[in-house]
């Protein structure tokens, strides 16, 4: 093998193919120290590595390596020791190469030049060991005379394939170079060691993704600046803030309600306060209130840290509502400062109750927040709520009553189950939480409590400033404010607001007239019982905005408290059956045969017929009214006369579900009771109020689109303005949906159940509803500009029971068709007086005609025998059918004169009937009996039908 080292034109390196001998001149080295070629002014050879100093002593001999910190030498196979790097003669004419440690290599275009002599064929072995013993490192080829052995190798690597990070091998090579220059080996021991401290260093770097993370140290350093932080800003708080002068100002201020023309409604706010000593109030009542609100206060610090955490993450994650506060801090909110929800409030409240904890004893502040708390009806202090619930004095108190009284502090306005009687459950859970929590303190015994019932407390004795309707409008606003958080229940009644409501004077005194001149001016309470128990409610509501410009809540707020415009204790009947209808042209819903769910769709409208589900018999077969049959007929005079048999069936093809989401969608309210998704949805068990349903049909009205009703436009207290929700109408069902769904219930005023409601002389759209039992009578209706539902309530003044209508006013029965239409009509009249009259802009599902949208051609539209063809047969069928468009009934409907009055109007289709006795899935009780001739017949779906299963 020749020792001249073959280079080929474009300045490859020269193959070999073993490693050349070593001659006798040539002496080991390392990695170059020197740039290469460069001249060197001592005697040592040119290109003579550090690692040559490094073993050689002062006078020349020959000594062993030193360990470094480094690989051992390595011998070759011949044991001719170390194998030496080739010697590189200078040259002049090379480009200046990186200084030494450097990490750039030459740009892979550079070739070296051709030797001026053959360069030694002994190629240099690595003064270092590899890192893997398991791989020994390979033979380096020998360079081209002239240029730098470490060139061509990898960035960070030295000779010999180590691992060595370029900068550290710089550090190498320059000490074992100065070691050729004379370095003594301690120098280069010394400078070993340090090249050793870098490379640890080096190893330790991060690198990639970890070089973003903090190091312990940056973390534990966080942690105790914020430590610090927190402690001095609490150290100075505790310095700084001392406890104030109690506030009276807050109290003694009044609220403002006004209309939304700015005329005044009324002024609220007179204090009702009675202070007394910790002593007057019986114990039992005082561990009551420590029961429900706060029962570690003897033994606990002024604030409760981890408390207000909990409370502060239910409030970020919408859990339930807590307060977060001690007895203590309460007591300073309430005495101290104001019901602000501010955080200098709240940061002001935290170190004054620290203070207070320190310089008053636990029994004063348990008495200031016994006679400050507010309790609901205007009364401030255990001692005003004793009387305005109980009509006793504080120490007259029983056990069971204190604990009622307790319960009221967190939430007086929805625990009080005179004012909201839908609201009893609520209650009374909140009672048996604080008997309960009495009992595990070892406050109550467990014989006395098993003893107790629910203690109601006395009707409410309304303010005398708020008689007539005023009453009612204010109660409504301040429920709507606190209901959706606008406003906090104390701060709104510390006072000093000024509230612009969303209420129109014209057309509330519309509403009052038309309610006294169509109902209340036809009752004889003296001669007629029934008649004293007749109860009225209305809520009216501009579909475009959501704003309720008038609302009915009853005869006058001092003589009838409960607002019968918000009430949800009475079922809505078929007033529902709209939006089951919606919900079928929403969700694309097909009949059991697969035909899809239109206007034009044929159904079976047989008096009883048993409802169908996946091709199997349910056990429920409906009553329609007055047993009649009606064979097949499209959805739309099912909507007209309001069919059950056909609803109840179109109930399971929708999915009671899917039926439950569209009600959601268009307005009502979750909470709404009754609202479960079973079979009795359909035929409305559900107990919406009428403010619900108005705002439910207002979204029908504008085209599916919905916005929250509203209540207030503006409201404000000294310099600050309320932040208030925002309501714009967003879509909430498709608009083919409503407006399919309006059209249906265009023919129900037309030629249907609602034709009283044609007095409002103009385009509507309505719907009729009975309750079971006749309890309660609606019609819900709209014109393209206003969505209003009026109910007619039957409840005992005296009991508060709900009581049948059957012969009010004279009338054999009350349905929907007949008072609460008449009002409608009348209301709606007045109300838009002045007003252009406009006509629906429909869109409706299919080819867009939908039937029933014009007057049957019927004389007496107002009559309730069926024909022997539906009077509202589709023009244009939306859908191919199957069967005749308009068959005759399957039965002779029994002869029944039309009524003799016009003001008892059309009938419906039935209110569910009385709920069964049995656990669901058993047997239920029988359904309630129809009507004499009009009216809703009980049927048997709330309750279920004799002897079938409950659904």
């Amino acid at each position: 093998m020749s020792d001249e080292p073959n280079s080929d034109a474009e300045g490859r390196e020269p193959e070999s193919d073993g490693p050349p001998e070593q001659t006798p001149q040539e002496k080991p080295a390392g990695a170059a120290g020197k740039s290469a070629g460069a001249p060197d002014s001592s005697t040592k050879q040119p290109g003579s590595s550090a690692a040559d100093g490094a073993g050689k002593g002062p006078a020349g001999q020959d000594v062993p390596p030193k360990d470094d910190g480094g690989s051992e030498q390595q011998p070759t196979d011949r044991g001719e020791g170390p194998i030496s790097a080739p010697q590189q003669p200078a040259r002049s004419d090379r480009p200046e190469q990186p200084a030494p440690g450097g990490s750039e290599e030459p740009a892979p275009s550079e070739q070296p030049a051709a030797p001026d002599k053959p360069a030694p064929s002994e190629p240099p072995a690595s003064s270092q060991q590899s890192a893997s013993p398991a791989a020994p490192t390979p033979p380096v080829p020998p360079s081209p005379a002239g240029a730098d052995p470490t060139a061509a190798m990898p960035v960070g690597h030295g000779p010999g394939g180590d691992s060595t990070p370029p900068e550290e091998s710089g550090s190498l090579m320059e000490n074992t170079s100065a070691a050729d220059n004379g370095m003594s080996a301690k120098e280069a021991k010394k400078a070993a060691k340090k090249a050793a401290k870098l490379e640890k260093k080096q190893k330790r770097r991060r690198t990639g993704w970890r070089r973003l993370l903090p190091t312990w140290r940056m973390v534990l350093g966080g942690v105790l600046l914020i430590v610090l932080l927190v402690s001095g800003a609490l150290v100075a708080g505790y310095l700084l803030v001392s406890i104030p002068a109690p506030n009276k100002a807050a109290a003694a201020q009044t609220n403002v309600f006004l209309y939304a023309d700015g005329t005044q409604i009324a002024r609220d706010g007179e204090i009702n306060r009675e202070n007394i000593t910790l002593g007057q109030v019986p114990k039992k009542a005082q561990h009551a209130v420590l029961a429900a609100e706060d029962r570690d206060f003897y033994n606990e610090s002024a604030v409760d840290p981890q408390a207000m955490a909990r409370a502060g993450w239910n409030m970020i994650t919408g859990g339930e509502r807590q307060s977060g506060s001690t007895i203590t801090q309460q007591y300073v909110k309430n005495y101290y400062l104001s019901q602000d929800q501010t955080v200098t409030r709240k940061a002001k409240e935290f170190f004054i109750a620290l203070k207070l904890d320190n310089e008053v004893s636990k029994n004063d502040i348990l008495q200031g927040y016994l006679n400050t708390s507010y309790f609901g009806r205007n009364a401030y202090g255990i001692q005003s709520a004793a009387h305005a619930y109980y009509g006793k004095d504080v120490s007259e108190l029983t056990t069971a009553e204190g604990a009622y009284l307790a319960a009221l502090v967190n939430s007086p306005n929805a625990y009080d189950t005179r004012a909201h009687p839908e609201n009893k459950d609520r209650a009374v859970a909140r009672w048996n939480y604080v008997l309960d929590g009495m009992v595990e303190e070892g406050w109550l015994s467990k014989g006395e409590r098993a003893k107790m019932k629910f203690p109601e407390p006395d009707p409410v004795k309304p303010p005398r400033n708020m008689s007539g309707e005023r009453g009612y409008l204010v109660w409504a606003v301040k429920n709507y404010l606190i209901n959706n958080n606008i406003i906090d229940e104390q701060r709104l009644a510390a006072g000093g607001f000024r509230i612009t409501t969303t209420f129109q004077p014209k057309k509330q005194k519309a509403m009052r007239d038309a309610v006294d001149d169509k109902l209340m001016s036809k009752l004889d309470k003296k001669n007629r019982k029934v008649d004293r128990y007749v109860r009225a409610g209305g809520a009216s509501v501009d579909p475009k905005t959501g704003k309720v410009v008038a609302m009915y809540g009853g005869i006058g707020f001092t003589k009838q408290y409960t607002n019968n415009a918000t009430r949800r204790d009475y079922q809505v009947g078929s007033t529902f059956k709209p939006f089951l209808f919606t919900a079928a042209i929403q969700h694309k819903s097909t009949t059991q045969d697969g035909r899809p769910i239109r206007a034009s769709t044929i159904y079976d409208g047989t008096n009883k017929r048993e409802v169908v589900s996946n091709g199997q018999g349910t056990g429920y077969a409906p009553e329609n009214e007055d047993q009649r049959s009606y064979g097949k007929i499209p959805v739309s005079t099912a909507m007209d006369k309001s069919v059950n048999s056909v609803f109840a069936q179109m109930g399971i093809d929708v999915g009671p579900k899917k039926v439950v989401e569209t009600a959601v969608d268009l307005g009502i309210s979750k909470n709404v009771p009754n609202l479960a998704p079973n079979g009795s949805i359909a035929l409305g068990v559900t107990t919406a109020s009428p403010l619900d349903m108005a705002e439910a049909y207002a979204t029908l009205a504008n085209h599916g689109k919905h916005g929250h009703y509203s209540m207030v436009q503006k409201a404000t207290r000294g310099g600050e303005v309320v932040n208030l929700p925002d309501h714009d109408p967003k879509q909430a069902v498709p608009r083919a949906a409503a407006d399919s769904t309006t059209a249906t219930m265009r023919s129900v005023v037309q030629g249907g159940t609602g034709t009283a409601a044609q007095s409002a002389g103009r385009p509507a759209a309505g719907k009729t509803g009975t309750a079971e039992e006749d309890k309660a009578a609606w019609f819900a209706g709209y014109t393209p500009d206003l969505a209003t539902v009026i109910g007619v309530m039957g409840q005992n003044p005296k009991t508060a029971v709900q009581e049948p209508l059957y012969g009010a006013g004279g009338q054999p029965r009350v349905n929907g068709g007949g008072y609460p239409a008449e009002i409608w009509g009348a209301y709606t009249k007045k109300a838009l007086e002045g007003r252009p009259v406009k006509d629906f802009d429909l869109e409706t599902a299919g080819n867009g005609n939908v039937p029933g949208t014009q007057p049957p051609s019927s004389s007496d539209p107002s009559s309730d025998a069926p024909s022997d063809e539906p009077s509202d047969k589709p023009t244009r069928p939306e859908e191919p059918t199957e069967g005749p468009s308009s068959p005759p009934p399957s039965t002779q409907p029994p002869s029944s004169p039309p009524p003799s009055d016009p003001a008892i109007g059309g009938v419906d289709g039935g209110g569910p009937g009385d709920p069964g006795g049995g656990d669901p899935g058993g047997i239920g009780g029988n359904g309630a009996p129809g009507g004499d001739t009009e009216g809703d017949p009980g049927s048997a779906w709330n309750g279920g039908a004799p002897g079938v299963r409950r659904w």
